[in-house]
């Protein structure tokens, strides 16, 4: 963890004890928001729909802070809050409602929240994608998270296993078996890259 993350955890975590869910969702939403938003974008099939789970997951880890029981960075909870989030709504693509309806109790969290949404779609608008990036996408979804949680993010194994587990609160002995089990899903996702890129060159050269 770099020394501005590890800043950041801190303060989250002190406003946390000191029970200021406000202030704690206001620093973690400046801090992650963008990145978190980043990889819901790159994740859903349009801009509406990760704007939707961005909503989703805000509300969600809004009503859960004060349960957080910090068995993980608040970094890594809150990439299992999206992933979480986004699997609902992909379930459920047609159910829209009103979000941050929670929200609405603290004003200077939905503001960030709003500002967050708006200017990091403005940047992912103007990004441009890669080969490798075009490519991810043709992956399951699961693979497609595994490779921008390690490649683009540059998470540990173990917190790549806590954010895709099965249960609501792995184990230890669970995290370690997670891992193990990722790192050879990791090796069939790049091989699959790499034929699709393969497959791609040749199509190319016809």
């Amino acid at each position: 963890m770099d020394e501005q993350r590890a800043a950041l955890e801190n303060e989250i975590r002190e406003h946390c004890d000191g029970e200021r869910w406000g202030p704690a969702a206001t620093a973690a939403l400046k801090g992650y928001g963008p990145e978190i938003l980043g990889y819901l974008s790159a994740m859903s099939r349009t801009e509406t729909d990760a704007a939707e789970v961005f909503s989703i997951f805000c509300e969600d880890m809004w009503k859960g802070i004060p349960s957080f029981r910090w068995q993980s960075s608040f970094r890594t909870w809150s990439y299992t809050l999206a992933r979480h989030a986004l699997y609902r709504l992909s379930r459920d693509p047609h159910r829209r409602r009103d979000r941050n309806l929670a929200l609405s109790q603290s004003p200077e969290v939905f503001q960030v929240v709003e500002n967050v949404r708006t200017t990091t779609m403005i940047h992912l608008r103007t990004e441009t994608k890669n080969k490798f990036t075009a490519l991810r996408e043709q992956l399951e979804p699961d693979d497609r998270t595994l490779l921008i949680l390690r490649v683009d993010r540059r998470l540990a194994w173990n917190e790549i296993a806590r954010i895709m587990a099965e249960e609501a609160e792995p184990t230890n002995d669970d995290v370690k078996r997670g891992a193990a089990t990722l790192r050879k899903r990791f090796e069939r996702a790049k091989e699959r890259l790499r034929k699709l890129a393969a497959d791609q060159q040749l199509i190319s050269e016809r």
